[in-house]
């Protein structure tokens, strides 16, 4: 099988070798300036979605981006390289407390490039409050609709047609059994392998990610890309943009070369994400009069149980997500208690025993029985009522963003409920024995016991550690300055040529994995600025 990826094209290599313009900034030698019509920053699902809207309609597009280019040559399923290269603070970045470990890709492709594929639509509930609560124009599903679809075209958006895996077939079962609704995933993939190795990069160019798609195409389209640079600051004067100044980055992905790498535009989009984009306004000094950059921060907070079973499970194989349950997701409509969304995430050892906690004898053991071993996660909706004010994005003394995500019993009581929920559809999907994620916790092997030791467990921050992968808000759209840092276009109220164009601008978390959310909505802003940029 390795000779066969080996024979795989290299899109990325092939596409330098036909002459791209591309500038890894650890390599520079002296300070550079370049010139575009926009500037991107960040080439995730945001950036590069309209990276290719706007070169393909005649703009010159620079791209920038932090991390490094990698591509399939460069994917070898190595979990100790592909975290430290592929993913911000190799892999451990936290909120402030430590409470939550964060997964956000840091390369070419952005978390696009990593993420494990799933690709839903903004739900409709989320589409109507937004419209609603939060007065955006042009939200509804039925105006979102063609975008969502166009995008769903161009990244082959399908659900996933392959039998599940063992990993993903216990939530079917689990859910079956006890009636409750599932259903299966879309993804963005074409000719998949079934590896199991998405989070890691794909070797085989199957997965549909930024960087072997939109990406290609901005370069292929007069576009530039700078890499191994990071977007300091922006550079603003009389109510606009000037560009943007990047420090550049060692090979080591953590040191400064001291070199500079300044773009000056006509127009800028910030697409960085919902940590560094808020980071980036607020080390810019971009004006805020209604202090809303970084505020309302989402995290989909993330549970996990985990579950031995008798047979073989092997999680680390086979599509990482392609099964979910929305059972619990709307049962209030956008209210009431905290809801969840219920899938099963990849097995590969690493990253298990980061999720299963641990030391010694107790961890080893688990560790032992990973191929018995099932995990379950529930996504959290955060952001709908008024206990959930999600976090908020601040500078650290070294002027680096961290977020602060407060716990409160509202939190609290959605943990606990989505642990027992994922207790149930384990036992009933024919575990032998559970273990809610806890550092506290051990297996049980009934489900009574289940709740009961969910009941008597601490929750407090740290003791009960929680992950996320999707970080939305931080600068809002709204209907007016003082409701959003945006319109609904992802134009800023306060500089007239800037951008936002990413998850950070959505105004709640969806309840859903944000990737296509982001390309339809991203592929709409875009279309539009494109006609307004071509007609100045």
């Amino acid at each position: 099988m390795i000779k066969e990826i080996k024979n795989i094209p290299d899109i990325i290599q092939q596409g330098i070798k036909s002459g791209w313009k591309t500038w890894n900034g650890s390599q520079l030698e002296s300070d550079l300036t370049l010139v575009a019509d926009v500037v991107i920053i960040g080439t995730g699902a945001g950036g590069g979605t309209a990276g290719e809207i706007l070169s393909k309609a005649g703009l010159k597009v620079i791209f920038v981006e932090e991390g490094p280019l990698k591509s399939s040559s460069d994917f070898t399923m190595q979990e100790d390289t592909a975290y430290s290269d592929l993913y911000q603070e190799g892999m451990a970045r936290g909120s402030k407390d430590g409470s939550f470990t964060v997964m956000q890709g840091r390369c070419v492709g952005g978390s696009t490039t990593v993420n494990w594929t799933s690709s839903f639509r903004t739900p409709d509930q989320t589409l109507d409050h937004w419209t609603k609560q939060h007065h955006l124009s042009g939200f509804s599903p039925e105006e979102m609709a063609p975008w969502f679809e166009l995008m769903e075209k161009r990244l082959n958006i399908q659900k996933w047609a392959k039998k599940p895996n063992a990993n993903n077939q216990v939530l079917a079962d689990g859910c079956e059994k006890l009636g409750y609704d599932w259903k299966v995933i879309p993804r963005n993939v074409s000719g998949c392998w079934d590896l199991g190795y998405c989070g890691i990069g794909c070797p085989t160019n199957a997965k549909l990610s930024m960087l072997v798609t939109t990406i290609p195409e901005t370069l292929n389209h007069n576009g530039e890309l700078v890499f191994r640079a990071q977007a300091h600051h922006l550079k603003t004067a009389k109510g606009r943009v000037e560009g943007v100044v990047c420090r550049t980055i060692h090979d080591d992905g953590v040191t400064f070369t001291g070199k500079t790498v300044t773009v000056n535009a006509k127009h800028t989009i910030v697409a960085c994400g919902g940590i560094n984009g808020p980071g980036l306004l607020l080390r810019s000094k971009v004006p805020d009069p209604h202090e809303l950059i970084g505020k309302r921060t989402f995290l989909h907070p993330v549970t996990f149980s985990v579950s031995e079973f008798a047979n073989q499970i092997e999680g680390f194989y086979g599509a990482p997500q392609s099964i979910y349950s929305d059972h619990f997701q709307w049962l209030h409509g956008v209210s009431g208690p905290m809801s969840y969304k219920l899938e099963v995430n990849p097995m590969q050892p690493a990253l298990m025993a980061a999720v299963i906690m641990g030391h010694g004898e107790r961890h080893h053991e688990q560790m032992s029985m990973l191929p018995r071993m099932n995990s379950m996660l529930a996504l959290l909706r955060d952001g709908f009522v008024e206990q959930s004010q999600g976090g908020s994005v601040e500078l650290r003394d070294d002027d680096s963003p961290v977020v602060d995500y407060p716990f409160n019993d509202y939190l609290v009581d959605g943990m606990k409920r989505s642990l027992t929920t994922m207790a149930e559809v384990q036992f009933a999907g024919g575990a032998k024995r559970i273990r809610p994620v806890h550092s506290r916790s051990d297996f049980v092997s009934t489900l009574s016991e289940a709740k009961q030791l969910i009941e008597q467990l601490d929750y407090s921050p740290n003791v009960i550690r929680l992950g996320t992968a999707h970080v939305m808000g931080g600068c809002a759209m709204g209907s007016s300055a003082s409701e959003g840092v945006v319109d609904s276009m992802g134009q800023s109220f306060q500089l007239e040529n800037l951008s936002i164009m990413d998850g950070s601008t959505f105004p709640t978390s969806i309840g859903a994995n944000p990737q296509l959310s982001i390309y339809g909505m991203v592929a709409k802003q875009a279309t539009a600025l494109a006609k307004t940029l071509t007609n100045k």
